[in-house]
Order: structure tokens, then C-alpha cells, then sequence
């Protein structure tokens, strides 16, 4: 496997079955790219202000949404330049939510960066797409966010004529969203603007404050065509989402391995630091290990996003099985080994653990997507008799 900088998307020498091999290493401009976004947070997003975010009325922070725009134009990574886009790809997307996890973040990154371009993207819909690359538009994808990735979603909303009526629960990211893209019972996708009496967002109250939900109810609202056909599209952007939202998860466990192993270094307890017991110095390496596992399906499934690879479905899977449960084991580790201070409001322990255990619903419970991976390599379903 080739170590280069120069050859950050796949080998030409390393082959599975006649497919090449995604290279997992992360690329010089990946760690730019990351140097630059976690500045940014870190500067103007620290875990103090999204503490106290998550008890204003405001919940999503703008000003940071504007700036990864504005200041360092990530929000058009994937699209590419003649559509008004940064001409990148998935990868350096999953390195941008791998830096937002790691801040909890109170962006809608996932639902307009991720999930709407990448149906966008899919279709074709040029115009809307360069204001999402651009970072004039903010817009949502109308599906409740606990829905699996990659499964047929039947929507009830439906058209009539140029308006579109219908009810979806618990949509991410839609809070502030300016376009609502609306997949319809017809297979159809419409925009939909939010600035009409048409169009109710009523805010649900939600684990991850940091990750706000809203109920979406459409009164013939007025809406304009995108695709007249875009189920395939829809499916695929839930994907794409899927797979990003693993390195978004992986973030989360790279800080919470991070500050528990700072806390037990720093920490004394009978004369000694907690470091020092043996205990909680192999609770560490084992979270480690599976941190490490961690990243390893995140990357490989933002590597298939980034070429549209047939194993795409699988990766994503993969990845979300694995990095849900390693992300929520993470900050149940990390609150527990930080012993009291870790239960208090004031800590940030509780953000992350609100976060990965949100996320692990997302788009599909670790048991719908283990189940789902059944499905799609082909394992045989258990007999009655061998089911628990």
C-alpha cells in the first residue's frame, strides 16, 4: 500500500479479488484540511460556548456555519468546480465531521454539507447546489433521522399541482435550513422555502441538544420540481450520510480517548496518579484498539463514497455498526473514569456521550445496519431454533 501523499484515493498495486484497495492514510492536504477546521472550532466554537448554547433559545451555532463557509469554504468540498464547488471529494468531508465530532459541534453539517448535496449532486440540480457550495443556502433533507440508510423510505407527503402537503417527524439539521428538499409518495423531489405560513417547524426536544430536531409540517406549501424521479438519489444520499456520520463518531471517540487519558495523568489519588493503575491503563488500550478499528471502517467507507464504489452499501454499514458502538463505549469510559467531576453539568463529558448515543440512532441503529450487512454479503438468516 503506497504511503504517499501523492495518491490519496487508491493504490494500483494491491488488489482483493481484482478491486483495488482504497489507501486509508490520511493525505497531506487531509491534515491541512483538518489543521485549518480544528483552529476554527477551537478558536470560535470552544466546549464552553456549546455548553451554554444548549440551554439558549438558539441551539445552532451560525456564526460558525458561516465561517467553515465563508472562511474556509468546506461546505462545497464533494461538488465539483464547474458546479461551483471545491472539485474535492468524500474523503476530505469525512476529515471536516471527524473534526466537528471531536468538537460536538452545533452545525448542520451532516443534514445541508453531507446529506443534501449529495442528492443534489446526484441529480444534478446545479443551481441549488452551487448556493449550498457557496454557503448561501443552508437546506435539509425532509426524512426522519432515524431512518436507515439506503432503505426505500416511503414519504407521505404529496403533490398537487405546485404545492406539496404532508407530516416528517424528527428531521435533523432543518432548523435553520432555508430549502427543504421534500422526496413525495410519487418518487418526486421538490424544494420547498421555509420562509412561507405554509411551512411549521416545531422544535422536539431531543437527547443531543447540540444536534437539534424539528417536526415538519407541510400545508400546500408552495413547491418547485428538482427531479420528477430521485428515490435512487435519496437512497444514495443516506448512504453517503451514513458513511460520513461514522467519521463525525470517530471524532467523538478520538476526544473522549483523549481527554480520559489526559484526566488519568493528571489526577492523583492516594499519592499516586490514576495513570499509574494497571486497571485503568488496560480500559485504556483497549479503547484504543477499537478506536484504531474505528477509524479504519470510517476511512474505508469515505474512500468508497469519494469513487462511488459498488461497495459503498457494505462500507457504510460496516462502519456505522462498528463506530456507533465504539463511539458510545468511548464516552461511558470517559465518564466513568473521570470519576465524579465527569457527572456534573460543567464537565463536557455529557455532550459527547449525548451525542454518540443520538448518533447511534441515526440513520439506522448498529442493530438495523448489522442486520442489513447480513443481507447485503449474502449471510443465511439464523434458524428459529438458534435465535436467542
Amino acid at each position: 500500500m503506497s504511503l504517499t501523499a501523492e495518491t490519496p484515493t487508491t493504490t494500483s498495486q494491491d488488489h482483493v479479488e481484482g478491486t483495488s484497495l482504497p489507501d486509508l492514510l490520511y493525505s497531506d492536504v487531509e491534515e491541512d484540511l483538518r489543521s485549518s477546521v480544528r483552529a476554527l472550532v477551537t478558536a470560535r466554537s470552544p466546549w464552553s460556548d456549546v455548553l451554554a448554547r444548549t440551554e439558549a433559545e438558539e441551539r445552532v451555532d451560525v456564526d460558525l456555519w458561516a465561517r467553515l463557509g465563508r472562511d474556509l469554504g468546506v461546505l462545497g468540498l464533494p461538488v465539483a468546480e464547474d458546479r461551483g464547488g471545491a472539485g474535492a471529494s468524500w474523503r476530505e468531508v469525512a476529515v471536516v465531521a471527524e473534526e466537528l465530532g471531536r468538537a460536538v459541534a452545533a452545525v448542520p453539517f451532516l443534514g445541508s454539507a453531507v446529506m443534501a448535496t449529495a442528492v443534489l449532486d446526484r441529480i444534478g440540480a446545479t443551481d441549488l447546489l452551487e448556493g449550498l457550495a457557496e454557503g448561501a443556502v443552508t437546506a435539509a433533507l425532509l426524512i426522519p433521522f432515524g431512518q436507515l440508510a439506503g432503505n426505500t423510505w416511503r414519504s407521505t407527503c404529496t403533490r398537487d399541482g405546485d404545492t406539496v402537503s404532508g407530516t416528517v417527524r424528527s428531521v435533523a439539521d432543518a432548523r435553520v435550513a432555508d430549502v427543504l428538499l421534500v422526496p413525495t409518495q410519487d418518487g418526486a423531489l421538490v424544494q420547498v422555502a421555509v420562509d412561507q405560513e405554509q411551512v411549521t417547524r416545531t422544535p422536539v426536544v431531543s437527547l443531543d441538544e447540540t444536534r437539534p430536531l424539528v417536526d415538519i409540517v407541510l400545508d400546500r406549501a408552495a413547491a418547485e420540481l428538482v427531479a420528477a424521479d430521485a428515490s435512487s438519489a435519496v437512497e444514495h444520499a443516506t448512504v453517503v450520510g451514513a458513511a460520513v456520520l461514522a467519521s463525525e463518531q470517530l471524532g467523538v471517540a478520538e476526544w473522549c480517548l483523549q481527554a480520559t487519558v489526559g484526566y488519568l495523568q493528571d489526577r492523583r489519588q492516594f499519592g499516586r496518579t490514576l495513570a499509574s493503575y494497571q486497571a485503568l491503563r488496560h480500559r485504556c488500550a483497549d479503547l484504543w484498539v477499537q478506536v484504531t478499528q474505528a477509524r479504519a471502517v470510517a476511512r474505508y467507507a469515505a474512500a468508497c463514497a469519494a469513487e462511488d464504489s459498488p461497495d459503498l452499501p457494505v462500507a457504510a454499514s460496516l462502519a456505522q455498526a462498528l463506530c456507533s458502538d465504539v463511539a458510545v463505549h468511548a464516552a461511558e469510559e470517559c465518564l466513568q473514569l473521570h470519576g465524579g467531576i465527569g457527572f456534573t453539568w460543567e464537565n463536557p463529558v455529557h455532550l459527547y456521550l449525548k451525542r454518540a448515543t443520538s448518533s447511534a440512532l441515526a440513520l439506522g441503529s448498529p442493530h438495523a445496519h448489522r442486520s442489513k450487512l447480513g443481507r447485503l454479503v449474502n449471510l443465511p438468516a439464523p434458524l428459529p431454533e438458534e435465535l436467542p
